[in-house]
C-alpha cells in the first residue's frame, strides 16, 4: 500500500485521520507538548496504546488545533 505522507508505511487509524485533517505530526507535536517519538508511535505502530495522560495530551492538542476527536479515539 503505497501512502504518501507515510512514504509506504502502513498508518495507524490515527495517522490516516491526521493526513485526512491536514495535520503534520510536527504541528501536533508542538501543541501537544508531546516528542517525536511518542507522535510518530500513534501514528505509526499499530500495538501502541497510549496512557491517559498521553490521550490527553492530544486531544487538547488538536483542540488548540481547531480539531476534535472521540474520547475513545485511541482504544478503538
Amino acid at each position: 500500500m503505497f501512502n504518501l505522507f507515510g512514504l509506504g508505511k502502513t498508518r495507524t487509524k490515527f495517522g490516516k485521520w491526521l493526513d485526512q485533517q491536514g495535520i503534520t505530526q510536527f504541528d501536533l507535536e508542538q501543541k501537544a507538548n508531546l516528542s517525536r517519538r511518542t507522535i510518530s508511535r500513534l501514528c505509526n505502530d499499530k500495538t501502541y496504546r497510549p496512557k491517559y495522560e498521553t490521550a490527553s495530551k492530544i486531544r487538547n492538542g488538536l483542540k488548540s488545533l481547531g480539531k476534535d476527536i472521540p474520547n475513545d479515539f485511541f482504544w478503538m
